[in-house]
C-alpha cells in the first residue's frame, strides 16, 4: 500500500483495521529504505533545542520499526543522557533505565531489549515514541497495549514531557479515531519531513 493509499483510508475503519494496513505499508518498505530513513531522521535531529544533561527514553526497535539507534547516538554526542524503556505489566507505565551505546541489553518480559534491572531508574524529559500509523492531529496507533498511554498520564502529572514519534512517511492515515485516554503526541518525524502537533 502506498503513501497515497494509506492516507485515503477510510476514517471509519477501525484501530485494528488501520494498524494492519499501516503495519503492512510499513513492512512493504526495503531493509535498505528503512536504514535510510533512520540515518535521515538522525541528520535531521530533534526540531527543537535540548538541554545538555536532559533524559531521553528511545526504544529497542523490533519487527519493521524506524531504528532510533543513530537519532539517540546523535543526542547523546550533543550531551543527552540516554534510557530506554522496560515493560512491567499490562496497563501500568514503562519503567526507565538508564542506557549508553554499546551497552549489553537483556530480553524483557515481551522478548524485546532493555536494559538490565540493575541500570538506574530515570524520569525521561522526551519519549521517543514507535508508531504503527499517526495522522496530522498527532493522534497515533500503537500495538494495542497502552504502555505508551498510561505512560504519558503518569510522568506528566509530575512534569512535562515530550512526544516524539518515529514513523516512516507511509505510516501516515487520514484520521485516527481517537478514544479520551489516547494521548496525541506532540511531534512526529519522518524521513521526509517533521510534524509538529503542539498547537493542534
Amino acid at each position: 500500500m502506498t503513501e497515497c493509499d494509506m492516507r485515503a483510508l477510510a476514517p471509519n475503519r477501525s484501530k485494528q483495521q488501520l494498524r494492519s494496513a499501516a503495519l503492512t505499508a510499513r513492512d512493504g518498505l526495503s531493509e535498505a529504505e528503512r536504514m535510510a530513513a533512520s540515518q535521515a531522521i538522525a541528520a535531521r535531529g530533534l526540531p527543537f533545542a535540548v538541554e545538555s544533561g536532559a533524559v531521553i527514553a528511545g526504544y529497542s526497535a523490533i519487527r519493521s520499526e524506524v531504528d532510533p539507534a543513530p537519532l539517540m547516538q546523535r543526542l547523546a554526542a550533543e550531551g543527552a543522557r540516554l534510557a530506554l524503556p522496560a515493560v512491567t505489566a499490562r496497563g501500568q507505565s514503562l519503567v526507565f533505565r538508564a542506557f549508553s551505546p554499546g551497552d549489553r541489553l537483556m530480553l524483557g518480559a515481551l522478548g524485546i531489549p532493555e536494559p538490565s534491572p540493575a541500570s538506574a531508574e530515570v524520569v525521561p524529559d522526551i519519549l521517543l515514541v514507535p508508531v504503527a500509523a499517526f495522522d496530522r492531529l498527532g493522534h497515533r496507533i500503537g500495538y494495542g497495549a497502552g504502555h505508551y498511554d498510561f505512560t504519558f498520564a503518569h510522568l506528566r502529572k509530575h512534569k512535562p514531557v515530550a512526544g516524539v514519534g518515529l514513523a516512516f512517511a507511509v505510516q501516515e492515515i487520514k484520521a485516527i479515531p481517537a478514544l479520551s485516554h489516547d494521548v496525541a503526541l506532540d511531534y512526529v518525524l519522518t524521513e521526509r519531513r517533521v510534524f509538529d502537533f503542539r498547537s493542534s
